[in-house]
């Protein structure tokens, strides 16, 4: 019996791209039927599932509440750092975060990529956002966030 979609690699599922005979094919043969779900409606089951509110992610994860509110209602899209300001402000662990990466339409974390590796290692120890600041600040990366993705 053939895998399933959703256990297939990636290198699987590239293969299967590139041997199709065109992308609308293989989109039609892969597609799994459901879709990812909104954004604001994962985040806002996310505080319902961690039983914290909105305005609490939004303090934890250094975030401007009037900017946060937006997001949650939808009326603006998340920059990935914003995403993993979110993730730190909801506690999440680092497969946690590659989800509400992935809901959010971002780049996924990555090992390899320095950054990444520091921001994944804070939230595997559930260090808190400003922990993570210090840490990438120590190893000279850039610090999450900004003016432009409204945070403090």
């Amino acid at each position: 019996m053939e895998k399933q979609n959703a256990t297939l690699s990636t290198q699987e599922l590239w293969d299967r791209l590139f041997q199709s005979p065109s992308p609308d094919r293989y989109l039609a043969e892969h597609s799994s039927g459901s879709s990812l779900p909104d954004f604001p409606d994962y985040i806002t089951e996310l505080c319902r599932s961690h039983n914290t509110k909105p305005e609490q992610v939004l303090r934890r994860g250094g975030i401007d509440s009037s900017f946060g509110h937006r997001l949650f209602s939808g009326a603006r899209k998340p920059s990935r750092d914003t995403v993993l300001q979110l993730a730190f402000g909801f506690g999440l662990l680092p497969c946690e975060a590659q989800e509400l990466l992935k809901v959010a339409r971002a780049s996924a974390l990555h090992p390899r990529v320095r950054r990444d590796a520091v921001i994944a290692w804070c939230l595997d120890r559930r260090l808190s956002l400003e922990d993570a600041q210090e840490a990438l600040y120590d190893s000279h990366l850039p610090l999450l966030g900004g003016e432009k993705n409204g945070t403090r």
